[in-house]
C-alpha cells in the first residue's frame, strides 16, 4: 500500500491522470473494503486536481446517498433525475456541465461549485452509484476526464 501521492505538476492533464492511476492502484491493492478504497481515491483526487468537491453518491432505497467525500458539506440524499447527480443515474450516462447555473433542475449543494461532472458507477449492468466531482471554476471538465474517471471507477470493486 502506498503511504504518500506523488503529486503531478504537469500542465497535461492527461499526463497528470496517468501519473496519479498506478499510485491508485497501489493504494487500494489487496484491500478489500469498498468505503475505504472510495475514500482513498476520492483524496487522492483532490490532491491530485485541487477540485472543489469529488465524492461519491451509492444507489440505497431508490436514492442517492452521499458515500465517502473530500471537501465541504454536501447534499446527504438525491431523487433519481434530480440534479446532474440525479440525472446522470436516470440516463445512465456521464454529464459534463460547464455551468451548473445553466444546467435545470440543479440542486446547489453550495453556491461555490461552478462546473460539475458525474459519471455513473455500474454493476450487472444496473446504476448502483455515481462519482460527483465539482469545480469553483466555470467549464473546468471536458472528456479527458471523463475518460480517466471512467478507468479510475474500474479500478475500485464495486
Amino acid at each position: 500500500m502506498a503511504e504518500d501521492l506523488s503529486i503531478s505538476t504537469s500542465t497535461s492533464k492527461a499526463e497528470q491522470y496517468q501519473s496519479l492511476i498506478p499510485q491508485i492502484e497501489a493504494l487500494l491493492y489487496g484491500e478489500t473494503d469498498l468505503v475505504a478504497n472510495m475514500a482513498n481515491v476520492c483524496a487522492a483526487l483532490k490532491e491530485q486536481f485541487n477540485w472543489f468537491w469529488v465524492g461519491f453518491y451509492l444507489v440505497k432505497d431508490s436514492q442517492l446517498v452521499l458515500g465517502p467525500f473530500q471537501g465541504p458539506v454536501a447534499c446527504t440524499r438525491i431523487n433519481k433525475g434530480k440534479g446532474v447527480c440525479g440525472s446522470s443515474w436516470e440516463q445512465a450516462q456521464t454529464l459534463i456541465v460547464p455551468d451548473v447555473e445553466a444546467f435545470p433542475g440543479h440542486i446547489a449543494c453550495s453556491s461555490l461549485s461552478k462546473s460539475e461532472i458525474v459519471l455513473p458507477i455500474f454493476k450487472n449492468n444496473e446504476v448502483i452509484g455515481v462519482l460527483d466531482v465539482d469545480a469553483s471554476e466555470l467549464d473546468l471538465f471536458d472528456e479527458t476526464d471523463a475518460q480517466y474517471l471512467a478507468q479510475i471507477i474500474k479500478l475500485i470493486n464495486f
